[in-house]
């Protein structure tokens, strides 16, 4: 058995790698950092292969397949976050984040589950966010993007439930985790222990490990925390305009100062 993992250099991705490991799955390993790759290699389990690859980049995705096309699991972890107003943030980064974000996700799950479903076996897990169900005004590309990766996954679930196909695609959706995301998008999520912030923040390895054993199960939308339950659930009582308003003062706090 073998699970392709994006993101495994840090965070949810590296936890899924260990969990998975210890699971007996040979793990493929992909991320644009050689370093932390091999640090990943070295406490790992089973075999382990490493792939430092920039998934922005079309072609190193579609070389990522021929690469590694006989996988029992993918796993699009890969992902980051630009934090501002649209108006002042910068436009190369935010495409770096979309085509990251989304457009390698659309690319490698296509091309995966057209293998996939030649063997009618697999599974696919796309990282998504609790972000995927709201308006996200002061990180509003990285909020579309990840609606971008919740409603491909809940679409190709449909398809591939018509086809009656074994093949199985689930996204998490995750509230907020201490991870390097925090980092590179100048945010904050705080400690935990604020008011507003009990049991919403999440450590990375419960997170992973929720994941991993509802995707094995076939569950389609994970999401982890009965707090973020309900907050996915308050988007059917809770109207987009009034969501947005709420969300800009929540975002406004978020932001590190440097």
């Amino acid at each position: 058995m073998k699970a392709l993992i994006t993101g495994a250099s840090s965070g949810i991705g590296w936890d899924m790698a260990h969990i998975l490991s210890k699971q007996g799955y040979d793990i493929i390993a992909v991320a644009r950092r050689q370093d932390r790759l091999e640090m990943l290699k070295n406490t790992l389990d089973t075999n382990v292969e490493i792939v430092c690859c920039d998934l922005s980049d079309t072609e190193q995705c579609k070389s990522l397949v021929r690469f590694a096309p006989e996988v029992d699991i993918l796993i699009n972890n890969a992902g980051f976050g630009v934090f501002g107003d649209l108006c002042s943030t910068d436009l190369d980064a935010e495409l770096k984040m979309i085509d990251t974000n989304a457009r390698a996700m659309h690319i490698l799950t296509k091309l995966f589950v057209q293998e996939f479903k030649k063997r009618n076996s697999g599974r696919i897990l796309n990282v998504a966010s609790i972000a995927a169900f709201f308006p996200g005004p002061l990180f509003a590309g990285y909020y579309a993007s990840k609606a971008y990766v919740y409603r491909l996954t809940q679409s190709l679930a449909e398809e591939l439930r018509r086809e009656k196909s074994n093949v199985t695609v689930s996204v998490l959706c995750p509230g907020p985790v201490h991870t390097e995301f925090e980092d590179v998008a100048n945010v904050s999520f705080g400690t935990g222990k604020e008011p507003m912030a009990k049991g919403m923040i999440l450590e990375s390895e419960k997170v992973a490990r929720y994941a991993i054993k509802k995707m094995l199960r076939g569950k389609l939308v994970i999401i982890p925390g009965k707090l973020m339950k309900v907050c996915a659930f308050s988007r059917r009582i809770v109207s987009d305009k009034l969501m947005a308003k709420i969300l800009y003062t929540v975002q406004s706090k978020k932001m590190t100062k440097r």
